[in-house]
């Protein structure tokens, strides 16, 4: 028994181009990352590196200690 082959409602479009509809959001964020980016790296003075409990820095160098036992 054979198989019925479906055909497209619609023809293909005979005019060569894809068309891709992007998001606005795939277009923005990108273009923000880099301003930001951007920003750190001409005025570097204003990226500070975080600072955290100095009880986590002895935590997790127990951690190593153990495992590298």
């Amino acid at each position: 028994m054979s198989a019925r082959t479906h055909t497209r409602p619609h023809p293909a479009p005979t005019g060569g181009g894809v068309e891709i509809r992007l998001p606005w959001w795939a277009l923005v964020l990108p273009a923000i990352a880099f301003v930001i980016l951007l920003t750190l790296i001409l005025n570097p003075s204003d990226a500070h590196a975080a600072t955290s409990d100095p009880g986590v820095g002895r935590l997790l160098e127990r951690a190593q200690d153990l495992v590298l036992r």
